[in-house]
């Protein structure tokens, strides 16, 4: 993709935030199932969406943590293939959770929880900030330039 010669796209920016917040969405499923689909008896909306449900005072508490911890980790992978552009990482990403707080807000009410709070932030800072690591490796590879030698 050549940067410079791309003019402002909306479409291209709502396409990437979907994308991006869906496969957040799909990874932290898969975290939740994998560390607290294994302790409670039945899976719902609560451990995406509830405050409450990230807490430090249990077990399963702490797996919801690891959860969304490891979800941001690899969202910073997300970040690398779908922005690729480091000083674009922060902007999606604190846009990936204000829409998160946003639908916290209306499943289960203001996060009244410091921990919540916390886990969050945190998650938003990891993926910020390892996305930009990430994309700035890779925009400072050199760029092969194969030369032919003449036989003059």
């Amino acid at each position: 993709m050549f940067y410079g010669a791309v003019v402002w796209d909306p479409w291209l920016i709502v396409a990437q935030i979907v994308c991006l917040q869906c496969l957040y969405y799909l990874t932290l499923g898969f975290f939740l199932s994998i560390l607290v689909g294994t302790r409670v008896s039945r899976m719902s909306l609560f451990y995406f969406f509830d405050f409450v449900a990230v807490t430090t005072s249990t077990v399963t508490g702490w797996c919801v943590i690891a959860s969304f911890l490891f979800s941001s980790i690899v969202g910073a992978g997300y970040l690398l293939y779908l922005i690729e552009r480091s000083k674009k990482c922060l902007d999606f990403s604190a846009t990936l959770y204000i829409i998160h707080l946003f639908i916290c807000i209306i499943y289960g009410g203001w996060p009244s929880s410091i921990t919540w709070w916390i886990v969050n932030g945190t998650g938003l800072a990891v993926m910020a900030l390892l996305g930009e690591y990430l994309c700035i490796r890779r925009e400072l590879r050199e760029i092969p330039i194969t030369r032919y030698r003449s036989n003059v």
